[in-house]
């Protein structure tokens, strides 16, 4: 997903996934196998791990990796250090590798990179990170950096000296692992740069969504300057800033069934698993986030329940689809109108809201309701918020099954009336309805 880390949150922690740029061959190593490299055999690139073909089926985030291996996932990707030693130790008790990210502030911050001082304290943490984690069989690779952005212009110079001091401290002081890093979708100004600008890296990696449609295609438009092995670091249906939008401007989400489908597509239909240069993807997001809803990404609940896509991403990656399913939503309604409708309503009105379902639920099912406003909030160009807004208390008026009543919020603005329903075996579904309160 696009995300990046302010200065002021930055600290020690550290984070993202790999990434290759020395032309069409990996850039030199050692004389001896490392652990984790990567080769070209006919023409086709290859991950290996002690020695053994790995293709990495992935998921981006830090919990659940129980459920993970169960699913048939075999890596997880974390965008930081904090708490790797916790999630390297967990992820080798389920036979999970682990691509360790290193967290740095965009290139823009170009007064962090023309501070000695700053970019010293960051070499020195990212060091003490690498001495004590690479020698943990869990680890896959390093990713230095997340949506950075790799710019042109003379005034970055001293970005990319920290940068590329820092890919040579990571080769330097573990061999044995690939590093690589993570940008968005395939950004011709970025690879450029990456390619005669950035020395050392052995892989690209790219976060990439609705854009995924396309990757082929743009993948050849960049091929004469940058010909190497690549990894999907993220992929998933379109992000809210790809999706439809309300009249207001609130992106269009569809039901945690319908995103479920749009995975299977994409994946079936799209990702470039036939790609000689292909090593992988991770899915986003392995988990629940907050990211403008805290449904968007979100393939658990907050509780740990599974959702459709946690059950399409197994068929996925084994062919078999688990004994249960969760429930199957069609869509939800407010006041006999759909998102696309641009539902005005007038403050403190009732209102009635209805989900409806793909087919008749077999199990009982519990229903829960949530009004929330929408969540605009931006600490700065860099850092949504990831904090699910606290629920608006007092609204709901009465509920009958898969319909309920509300009152609308007494302020003027935009909001969303959420709906998550549970089955009695761990499994969940959701939808959620934008409106908007026109005042008086």
């Amino acid at each position: 997903m696009q995300k990046a880390i302010s200065i002021s949150t930055y600290g020690i922690v550290v984070s993202i996934a790999l990434t290759l740029f020395a032309g069409c061959q990996p850039a030199p190593r050692p004389a001896y196998k490392p652990r984790v490299h990567i080769g070209k055999e006919n023409g086709k690139y290859v991950l290996y791990r002690n020695n053994t073909p790995f293709i990495i089926k992935g998921a981006a985030g830090f919990t659940h990796l129980g459920e993970l291996r169960q699913a048939g996932g075999n890596t997880i990707r974390v965008w930081d250090t904090l708490h790797l030693g916790r999630i390297l130790d967990e992820a080798q008790a389920h036979n999970i590798a682990v691509i360790a990210g290193f967290p740095m502030p965009a290139s823009g911050f170009l007064s962090y990179y023309e501070d000695t001082a700053q970019t010293a304290a960051q070499y020195a943490a990212f060091r003490a990170v690498v001495d004590r984690y690479k020698s943990h069989p869990a680890l896959l690779m390093w990713c230095l950096g997340n949506e950075l952005g790799f710019p042109y212009r003379p005034m970055f110079k001293p970005f990319y000296k920290a940068y590329n001091r820092l890919v040579n401290m990571i080769r330097t002081e573990d061999p044995d692992h690939p590093v690589t890093t993570a940008i968005i979708n395939i950004d011709k100004k970025s690879i450029y740069n990456l390619r005669w600008k950035v020395k050392g890296l052995d892989l690209l990696s790219v976060n990439i969504f609705n854009q995924l449609r396309s990757v082929e295609q743009d993948l050849g438009k960049v091929a004469w300057a940058w010909n190497g092995p690549f990894l999907i670091a993220e992929w998933g249906p379109a992000g809210p800033w790809e999706s439809e939008h309300t009249a207001w401007g609130s992106p269009i989400e569809n039901t945690s069934t319908r995103k479920a489908a749009q995975y299977r597509e994409l994946y079936e239909t799209h990702m470039p698993v036939n790609n000689p240069r292909f090593l992988g993807a991770c899915v986003f997001y392995w988990g629940s986030k907050q990211e403008v809803t805290h449904t968007w990404f979100s393939t658990f609940s907050n509780t740990g329940a599974l959702s459709q896509t946690v059950h399409t991403l197994q068929y996925l990656w084994t062919g078999h689809w688990p004994e249960q399913q969760a429930p199957a939503l069609k869509y939800m309604l407010v006041n006999g109108k759909g998102a696309r409708d641009n539902i005005l309503l007038k403050p403190g009105a009732v209102q009635t809201a209805e989900v409806l379902f793909e087919t008749p639920p077999a199990d009982s099912l519990h229903i829960h309701w949530e009004i929330l406003p929408e969540d605009w909030y931006m600490k700065d160009k860099y850092t949504p918020n990831t904090r699910k807004p606290a629920p608006l208390e007092g609204l709901l008026v009465a509920d009958s099954g898969y319909v309920t009543t509300f009152r609308a919020p007494v302020k003027e603005g935009p909001y969303r009336v959420f709906v998550t329903v549970f089955d009695n075996k761990g499994q969940y579904a959701s939808a959620n309805t934008p409106f908007y309160v026109v005042g008086p």
